[in-house]
């Protein structure tokens, strides 16, 4: 379980907010940190990507809309995506669970990253003091190795013993907890999706009747049983009605009645 719980932590930090190698955001932040792709990722390495996928998928739809306006996180989704997940996967007690787990995880994820952003700004005034002594190394040093090497270790440290040391504990204390308390965040768990979707379509509805699409949706998945691939199908023909075929706003006529008395 080190070598697992040791690549899990390495995956974390290459999927973190402020890490560079994976092209920048682009591989790491806006990718390996989806919870959808951390998911199979860290399902693989622990040898269960069924239920990786599973649970990725129920905690993407509550981060779905969650945006991240100058590095102001509400929750830290790097520690949702692989602690939280890698957690919920070793309880063995269902996507439920592990949505809550990964909610309180990632809220508390957040005092390590501005723990993170506070060593930083250290790391900062150091380079502007190798500034002014015309230090190069010492600005290389500090603006960009040490600020790595603390976000590797913030990373890598706390997801390394959630996974070794959870790998042992979680059944025991999960079983452990009143019945009450699973099934609080049994509901808790099954809520906190719908919420994350909501907070969606109240971001890209700009009209209410668009929400008819919606709930298409929602029958053609409930009552129809269609799968996802049928469902995309079916999205696609309602997006090509919707933008090809609305009626067009008319344009204001910009002519002016012609005056009856001519002027002179």
């Amino acid at each position: 379980m080190a070598f697992e719980a040791s690549l899990i932590g390495i995956l974390c930090y290459l999927g973190a907010l402020s890490s560079p190698w994976l092209l920048g955001l682009t591989g790491g932040w806006y990718l390996l940190s989806r919870p959808l792709v951390s998911g199979m990722v860290v399902g693989f390495i622990l040898g269960d990507m069924q239920t990786g996928i599973i649970i990725g998928v129920a905690v993407q739809a509550v981060y779905i809309a969650m945006v991240t306006p100058g590095g102001s996180m509400p929750a830290d989704l790097n520690f949702v995506a692989f602690p939280a997940i890698a957690l919920g996967i070793l309880s063995n007690k269902g996507p439920e669970v592990a949505v809550a787990l990964a909610a309180t995880i990632g809220i508390a994820g957040t005092v390590l990253f501005n723990a993170m952003l506070v060593l930083n700004s250290w790391w900062n005034h150091r380079a502007d003091i190798a500034l002014e002594k015309g230090d190069e190394r010492g600005i290389y040093l500090n603006s960009a190795i040490w600020p790595q090497a603390t976000n590797f270790l913030m990373r890598f440290v706390p997801t390394f013993i959630a996974v070794y040391f959870g790998a042992q504990y979680i059944n025991t204390f999960m079983d452990s907890l009143p019945h009450i308390v699973l099934a609080t965040m049994n509901v808790l768990g099954g809520i906190l999706p719908a919420v994350g979707i909501a907070i969606l379509l109240k971001q890209i509805i700009k009209n209410y009747s668009m929400l008819i699409y919606f709930l298409v949706g929602f029958i053609c998945i409930v009552f129809l049983k269609l799968n996802m691939v049928a469902l995309v199908i079916v999205g696609a023909l309602l997006a090509l009605i919707h933008y090809n075929y609305k009626p067009e706003p008319q344009a204001a006529s910009t002519v002016k009645p012609a005056n009856d008395e001519d002027e002179f």
